[in-house]
């Protein structure tokens, strides 16, 4: 029966066998369902569980797009705001109120000052002489004549500049006379620290001189801001260069005119500098303004490193005129003592501690005390700037600083 064996063939199973066959497969599909019915639940919990971070994730993601974004497309960090030009007033705390610490008058009080006849302060100091060598070779000519010789054989311009100051000379230099005699460079013709004959007709003809200096390269020249336009005409404004600098300022484009200004200073440019440390040369018209503008009345002195942003006569009749003072000085802003000071030296690798040491030695048998505060005030100056009236007695005074100075060389 072929039909049937096809049959059998085509079929192949029994309807016992496919009854058999249905409950196995059901199982399988239950457990499936079980399965994901599981994992369902699962993921539930685990959302449920960890919302909170999945939903700052995305935060986070976005914030990093966003910075990498932005730094990106950022030029870079700003320059620092200059303060080059800006007349805010400086003010301190007195008594828990805060004040200017320069009480200037206005511009149209300003236009009405009239300069003091002569010098309000009675002083000691009437009449002060300065030596040369011309003087001291008499002496050791007459004295000691190979000493003399001696001495100018091994001088340097140094030496040339500064004379040749003895122990008792800086003892006698510190006395207090009608008439004094001192060192107060400038001491010999070769003993450098040249100007112009056209650049000294030119200080000559200052009053009131308002000077700084740079020497080696040094600081840019920053031009002098908030004078009043009474003042403008009466006031001299003078930087002194060397041939470094004006070199590097030519370098950067900064070109002293045909009528030796730039802006409102008139540049003097100084040849042969008698120090190697430049730091020392720039003493010399800090400290011998008098020698320099040898018929001005006034001078203020500003370091190379600051602007000066009030007007000066201004500045001259706040803390001269008003005060009856002849002498004005700014106190140091770190430190209030000598000898702290001379510490502060050495660390910052100015001068080696032996040298410090015998300066300080020098102080202290001269009886320079340890105090911080002299007369309410700290007693140490940081002379960034110097007012004073051009007396014999000021004068003096910064002949003999000078000295002090001068001999660290």
């Amino acid at each position: 029966m072929p039909s049937s064996t096809i049959r059998s063939i085509s079929i192949t199973v029994s309807d016992d066998d496919g009854a058999a066959a249905a409950p196995s497969r059901r199982p399988r599909a239950g457990r499936r369902k079980a399965v994901a019915r599981s994992l369902g639940q699962r993921a539930v919990r685990l959302v449920a569980r960890w919302w909170p971070v999945l939903l700052l994730l995305p935060a986070v993601a976005l914030l990093l797009f966003e910075a990498s974004r932005l730094r990106a497309s950022s030029p870079g960090p700003s320059p620092p705001v200059s303060s080059l030009g800006r007349l805010d007033p400086t003010t301190r705390l007195v008594h828990g109120v805060r004040e200017p610490c320069l009480k200037l008058l206005s511009p149209k009080s300003l236009a009405n000052v009239v300069f003091p006849e002569g010098t309000r302060l009675d002083s000691v100091v009437s009449r002060i002489t300065y030596k040369t060598d011309d003087d001291d070779y008499d002496t050791y000519h007459s004295e000691a004549n190979s000493t003399y010789l001696l001495q100018h054989a091994e001088a340097t311009r140094f030496d040339l500049f500064t004379g040749f100051q003895t122990l008792a000379e800086r003892e006698d230099s510190f006395k207090v006379n009608e008439t004094v005699s001192v060192h107060c460079g400038f001491y010999s013709d070769n003993g450098g620290f040249k100007i112009s004959e056209e650049d000294r007709r030119y200080m000559r003809a200052c009053k009131v001189v308002v000077s700084t200096c740079a020497f080696g390269g040094g600081d840019d020249l920053y031009q002098p801001i908030g004078m009043a336009n009474s003042s403008i005409g009466r006031v001299c404004y003078v930087a002194f260069w060397d041939e470094v600098t004006l070199a590097a300022q030519e370098a950067e484009g900064k070109v002293i005119g045909d009528d030796s200004m730039i802006g409102r200073w008139r540049i003097i440019v100084v040849r042969s500098l008698p120090f190697v440390d430049q730091r020392l040369n720039g003493k010399i018209p800090k400290m011998l303004t008098h020698r320099l503008f040898t018929e001005a009345r006034y001078s203020i002195w500003v370091d190379s490193k600051y602007q000066l942003r009030r007007d000066p006569i201004g500045m001259l009749e706040a803390l001269l005129w008003r005060t009856n003072s002849t002498f004005a000085i700014s106190e140091h802003g770190a430190r209030s003592n000598i000898y702290d000071e001379g510490k502060a030296i050495v660390q910052k690798h100015k001068a080696t501690p032996e040298e410090v040491e015998v300066q300080l030695t020098r102080y202290r048998q001269d009886g320079m005390p340890d105090t911080k505060r002299l007369h309410g005030l700290k007693a140490l100056a940081e002379a960034s700037v110097i007012v004073r009236e051009l007396t014999p007695a000021t004068n003096h005074f910064m002949c003999a600083w000078f000295n002090e100075v001068g001999s660290c060389e």
